[in-house]
């Protein structure tokens, strides 16, 4: 078996009518991802697959690529049509299907998309059966157990596949609580969520201020979202809601606003809803695992209030897998990736926007004084492109560079240099006490990075 080539940390993802984001390669990775389960399972049926997506216009290309390559080697297909990622390994359990695709770039821009699988337990696969798949794609493998005409699958929809999905998010919220009296600001970023978000916290007794909830094929993240929160700001001062809540394209993060009208990220997120667990004994281990992105002052925190931090590489994958391996049952990223094992697989946005209202609730507090339970540490991020990211952790000038930092900062501070998984870029971080100190290291290795890797 081969090294991965084209899937990174979240699936395969491109430029859309550019390999490998391509109908021809989509009808070819489904052709793969049905042979694959046609090896695992019970010869006696057809493989099942749950395939949904985000807004964007060429979801419908890919969709029906990836859908007739399935059918074509021999599995049953499933439409759920846009439906956030979450809701995708929510349906691929409930219904027992083997397998879910999900057609999105999470918050890039329309021009990109991304195909993501799910294994039939709902969580994504491991790198060895995507790198088993690439090996699949090969056209000899797929022709010579290519299904005669009996062996042909079959294609249809899963008609109420939002109101699956909204039920099981309501159902994790307690029962005899409600978010009557609460208004909030929510964000769709024209993405996946724009039907299921609004009805899970309406329903719930929310007054909800809907932004971003107009999906055209082309506006998905376009100045919206997580990545642009400040139309989330803007909206929760001019309303004067409780709380804003930024999804992404997909659905799988969310960043949040307090009632100050001021940012809180998936950290300060991270921090409260970890305290809130532990306080009712309902975190295991009583761990949280993060990546090497969050800061210390999450770090510092925890550890106060007797919870350790497990560090874990960059991608809510690598989160899940280090959550499984250790018996955790919570964890995220910075970015606003929240995974609450107890209720779901991955990263979930409205998930986590819940459990969220669910802390503030339970406490009585308002959003921003729960976040200022923690202290953030003065971050610094820098995004170098560069054509050969992955030499990042070999190149002699970058990596003295990393040593005489990290030597430097001691345990007032730490250095991550990150080869990016979806873009050309490597991610310079420096962090410490100093905003002056750190700023000027930073700029000093993203110079360096880019001479070195450009």
């Amino acid at each position: 078996m081969s090294q991965r080539k084209l899937f990174g940390t979240d699936g395969v993802r491109g430029e859309v009518n550019r390999p490998p984001m391509t109908a021809e390669f989509a009808l070819n990775l489904g052709r793969a991802v049905a042979h694959y389960l046609n090896t695992r399972k019970d010869r006696s049926r057809r493989p099942k697959v749950v395939i949904g997506k985000d807004t964007r216009l060429s979801g419908y290309m890919l969709e029906e690529a990836l859908a007739a390559g399935l059918v074509c080697q021999g599995a049953d297909v499933y439409l759920a049509g846009p439906l956030p990622t979450p809701g995708i390994a929510f349906l691929t359990t409930s219904i027992r299907a083997d397998a879910g695709v999900v057609i999105s770039a999470s918050h890039n821009p329309y021009t990109d998309n991304g195909i993501k699988i799910f294994a039939s337990d709902g969580f994504k696969l491991p790198d060895e059966v995507e790198a088993l798949l690439e090996d699949y794609l090969d056209p000899a493998i797929l022709d010579r157990y290519r299904p005669k005409a009996d062996g042909v699958g079959r294609a249809g929809r899963i008609d109420d596949a939002v109101g699956r999905y909204v039920v099981f998010l309501k159902s994790t919220f307690p029962r005899a609580m409600s978010l009557e009296g609460l208004t909030m600001v929510l964000d769709c970023a024209h993405g996946a969520a724009y039907r299921t978000a609004p009805m899970v916290f309406e329903e719930l007794g929310a007054k909800v201020h809907l932004v971003g909830a107009k999906p055209d094929g082309v506006n998905i993240n376009l100045g919206v979202g997580s990545l642009h929160p400040e139309l989330c700001v803007k909206k929760v001062q001019e309303t004067g809601a409780d709380i804003g809540l930024a999804l992404d394209g997909d659905a799988d993060r969310a960043i949040f606003v307090d009632n100050r009208g001021q940012v809180v990220d998936g950290d300060q997120i991270m921090n409260l809803c970890a305290l809130r667990l532990s306080k009712n004994n309902c975190l295991k281990n009583n761990t949280v695992a993060a990546t090497i992105m969050s800061n210390m002052g999450l770090e510092i925190s925890l550890n106060r209030a007797g919870i350790e931090l497990l560090r874990t590489p960059v991608g809510d994958r690598y989160v899940v897998e280090q959550m499984r391996l250790n018996g955790l049952n919570f964890g995220g990223e910075q970015s606003g990736h929240l995974i609450f094992l107890d209720h779901g697989t991955t990263g979930d946005g409205i998930l986590a926007g819940l459990q969220t209202l669910l802390a503030i609730k339970e406490e009585e507090k308002t959003l921003a004084e729960l976040a200022a339970q923690m202290e953030t540490l003065p971050q610094i991020l820098i995004n170098v492109k560069a054509s050969r990211p992955r030499e990042a952790s070999t190149n002699p000038a970058v990596t003295e560079q990393v040593a005489r930092i990290s030597e430097h900062l001691g345990k007032r501070g730490r250095i991550v240099l990150r080869p990016s998984g979806t873009e050309p870029v490597v991610r310079v971080m420096v962090e410490g006490d100093d905003y002056d100190e750190i700023n000027t290291l930073a700029e000093e290795t993203a110079a360096i990075v880019e001479k070195e890797l450009a």
